[in-house]
Order: structure tokens, then sequence, then C-alpha cells
């Protein structure tokens, strides 16, 4: 899994995703209804499969619609979980600082005793090679 900012990215992309699928849903599954007295609904002729609107039923589509907004709202939430665990949130720039210091010194600490174990492995290689030149046949 990505770091924080990538999964933050994905999450908004997905985001966007959705509101697009679910504008795409409205445009396509509404009921087509006059909104005042002087509004007309065109009768186009065209095939079943090529339909601009393909309207559902009142309670399909109020269903559907309630469906999209609860994944938007799932994924809202998600987004900000993601964004209250990003680091700096609370912390000031020195502590920020302090913190990468603290890394750094833990980070030589680590590498020192690498260091010491590679010069550990090196003797001990040397020691075991000279035990083993050392052994004769009967």
């Amino acid at each position: 899994m990505g770091d924080r900012l990538t999964q933050l990215q994905d999450a908004v992309d997905q985001l966007a995703q959705q509101f697009v699928a679910c504008l795409h849903f409205v445009q396509r599954r509404h009921d087509l209804e006059t909104l005042g007295p002087n509004d007309k609904v065109r009768d186009v002729k065209q095939e079943p499969h090529q339909r601009e609107v393909d309207p559902l039923p009142a309670d399909e589509f109020a269903a559907g619609l309630k469906e999209l907004s609860r994944d938007l709202i799932i994924k809202e939430q998600q987004i900000e979980v993601l964004i209250s665990n990003l680091p700096g949130l609370d912390n000031s720039e020195t502590d920020q600082e302090r913190n990468i210091k603290d890394l750094e010194e833990d980070l030589k600490a680590a590498e020192a005793q690498r260091q010491e174990a590679l010069k550990e492995k090196d003797q001990i290689l040397g020691e075991l090679d000279s035990v083993i030149r050392s052994i004769q046949r009967p």
C-alpha cells in the first residue's frame, strides 16, 4: 500500500469518479418532467438502445440516489480519516524538525550497529578460515 498522500490522492480520484457516476445516473435515469407551465418534453424518435434518457420508476430512482449518496458520504469520511492521519497537522514546524533530527540520530545509531556487525562478521569469518586451514588430514 502506498504512503498516506498517495492513499489520499487515490481516494480523492475515486470520489471524483463517484461524482461523475452520480451525474451520469441522474442524467440517464431521471423521469422526463416539466418544471414550469411553458416547458415541453420533446418526443424524439430514436431506437430504444440509443435513447438519451431511460427513466426508472420513481421508487427505484430514489433508491439509486440514496445508494449513490451513501457511497459519496462513505468516501468523504474515508478521506477525512486519511487527512486526520497526515503527519504535521498537530505539530509545528519546529516539532517536525525535531522529529526528523531524532530519526536521523536513530538512523546513525542503527548504521553504527550495522557496521560493527559487519566487522564482527569479517573477524569471525577470518577466524573460521584460519581454523579450517589449520585442520590436517590424519
